[in-house]
């Protein structure tokens, strides 16, 4: 659908309008009494989210590719239906093909004085079925409002069995990396796939990100609290239907490989990733669902 066809079916006069991000890039600008919250179809990606007069909650690289195919370097990316790289077949697309899907506008709701909803679907299709062979259908729901809440929900629409991996790839925005702590991940089993995927457990204190950080906790449902001295704020990430929780923070040698971030950049953003992954991947039975959910606000010191 064209952006004027959005705009006619969809679009609510200072609350929700399509727009041309780039070209060939189709971003609809949702607004709330106290927050604005930008999504792009391509991926479904929310490139950014805050609340009015505060810093941005939401990490998005100044270097960030808006291009018809390639994934977008900050907001919330969408992993599904695997994550990282497909085990049988490196050239499979890194974490999956959802975030670079083009996504329909299933709804908007604009009802709530106080936030506003749009729902967004993926189908399978020819190009999907292609890199994976089943039958599915994908609703994502983003409610902006003081908070940030997202709601992805996984259906088999197969006669078999599928399981799959997932993750809200959430980049948060961070005044100064050295003077960041991580609670909430305390005495957790961990992958650490910056060292051959080796098994570890954290301590009882807070998590220091102290290097190139590439970490699947498994088997926790813990709410996730980043304090952020700099910024004289915590950010919450809490979560339902999750098993995992990925972190996230290439340093700086690993930056300087990535076109699409700046050298300096890492030392504002840390991903905490509401996710099922590895040991907590989900299986699924034909006709059955699966609903992944976070929500994400932050509080002053």
């Amino acid at each position: 659908m064209q952006i004027d066809g959005l705009n006619q079916r969809f679009g609510v006069s200072g609350r929700c309008v399509f727009s041309e991000r780039s070209p060939g890039i189709t971003s609809l600008l949702l607004t709330s009494p106290s927050s604005e919250c930008e999504i792009v179809l391509q991926g479904g990606h929310v490139t950014r989210f805050g609340r009015t007069g505060e810093p941005p909650l939401l990490f998005l690289s100044e270097k960030s590719l808006f291009t018809k195919g390639k994934a977008i370097r900050g907001g919330v990316p969408l992993i599904f239906p695997w994550f990282g790289a497909w085990q049988a077949d490196a050239s499979k697309p890194q974490h999956g093909f959802a975030r670079t899907a083009l996504w329909s506008v299933e709804a908007v709701d604009a009802s709530s004085a106080d936030e506003i909803t749009c729902t967004l679907r993926l189908d399978s299709s020819e190009e999907t079925l292609r890199h994976w062979p089943h039958a599915f259908s994908c609703r994502y729901t983003i409610a902006a409002g003081r908070d940030l809440r997202l709601s992805l929900e996984v259906r088999n629409e197969s006669d078999a069995p599928f399981w799959f991996e997932e993750a809200l790839h959430t980049y948060l925005r961070v005044g100064d990396i050295d003077r960041v702590g991580v609670a909430g991940l305390e005495k957790t089993t961990y992958i650490d796939k910056t060292d051959g995927m080796a098994r570890k457990a954290t301590n009882s204190g807070p998590l220091r990100i102290e290097g190139e950080t590439d970490s699947v906790f498994l088997g926790t449902t813990a709410t996730c609290v980043v304090h952020d001295e700099a910024l004289q704020r915590r950010v919450i990430v809490e979560k339902t239907g999750s098993q995992s929780t990925v972190v996230w923070n290439p340093w700086s040698e690993k930056a300087r490989g990535l076109s699409d971030l700046g050298d300096d950049e890492w030392q504002r953003l840390v991903c905490i990733e509401t996710a099922n992954a590895s040991d907590d991947a989900v299986t699924l039975a034909p006709g059955e669902r699966h609903t992944i959910s976070a929500r994400i606000y932050a509080e002053s010191l």
